[in-house]
């Protein structure tokens, strides 16, 4: 089953849902950045949280980054998603390994560390971009989500992401949810959502039974009558090329390419989203440098 997003309206009720399968794109990103298993399930998580964000979004060609940095060992998770959903990011410390904080249970709280913030930055096709910022909460990053909607957009939510890795440290599902209350819910609804998220349980469960993101949203919304949109395909997806890397070399300026050839004799330059790597050697970087000095004059 390929990865995918599926959005749903209460019908006659204030509340819209969406939710995301990711075990392949989360696999993806953990062959390309060799993660242990909590590096997999903190970035797997912010990968899929940020897939939905960018898929709310209206704007075509809009892109949406999830930073979260918490003093944690696993330092910096980076995620970007387009206007679909499709993402890519990286962690800081991808080989960090700690001790199981219960029978299966990856301790991603204290591998993400709650010593910092969740930013959210939403580039909407403006001059300046949209940009909210919360304190980490406990850096189990769903309810970082969830305070990140409370606080920043003023829309109360329930977040769930979840990744279950295998014991060959491969991913065996990975999804999530985020359910949003529109103005007008009262607290007859808000305690029937509090015991239908309850008793749904992990959303990793539901999936591992061969559920997709339609039957995760039927289980947690039980009971509602729910209108659903076509589901969305999503994917890890890089949008790095030769040709804006060269891009970014010719930004470095003349001087600093000249440094680079006289010490190295050429560049290689890694992509920290796919570990795509492209070279150039001292005649191309030569011929960069005489194109920017052409422009110039």
């Amino acid at each position: 089953m390929k990865d995918e997003i599926m959005r749903a309206i209460v019908k006659n009720q204030p509340v819209k849902a969406m939710a995301v399968t990711g075990t392949h794109l989360v696999e993806r990103a953990r062959q390309i950045h060799k993660t242990l298993p909590v590096a997999t399930a903190a970035l797997g998580r912010t990968l899929m949280a940020a897939s939905m964000m960018g898929n709310a979004m209206k704007e075509e060609n809009g892109a949406v980054t999830v930073k979260i940095d918490g003093g944690g060992p696993l330092g910096q998770i980076l995620a970007v998603s387009d206007h679909q959903g499709n993402v890519r990011g990286y962690v800081q410390n991808p080989a960090v390994d700690l001790p199981l904080k219960g029978p299966g249970k990856l301790d991603v709280g204290s591998a993400v560390g709650t010593d910092g913030y969740l930013n959210v930055v939403k580039d909407l096709g403006l001059k300046e971009p949209y940009s909210g910022s919360v304190r980490l909460v406990s850096g189990e990053i769903a309810e970082d989500v969830t305070s990140y909607y409370a606080i920043s957009e003023q829309t109360p939510s329930a977040c769930a992401l979840g990744v279950l890795v295998d014991v060959d440290q491969s991913v065996l599902a990975a999804g999530g949810y985020l359910i949003s209350l529109m103005p007008g819910a009262d607290e007859t609804l808000i305690r029937k959502m509090e015991e239908n998220i309850k008793t749904a349980g992990m959303a990793t469960e539901i999936l591992r039974t061969g559920e997709g993101a339609k039957g995760l949203l039927e289980t947690v919304l039980s009971g509602f009558d729910l209108e659903f949109s076509q589901p969305e395909p999503v994917e890890y997806r890089c949008y790095c090329n030769r040709e804006r890397v060269t891009r970014a070399l010719i930004s470095l300026g003349p001087d600093e390419l000249n440094e680079m050839m006289e010490e190295q004799g050429k560049a290689e330059l890694t992509c920290q989203f796919c570990d795509a790597v492209y070279q150039y050697n001292q005649e191309e970087l030569q011929q960069l440098i005489s194109s920017i000095k052409k422009k110039k004059d």
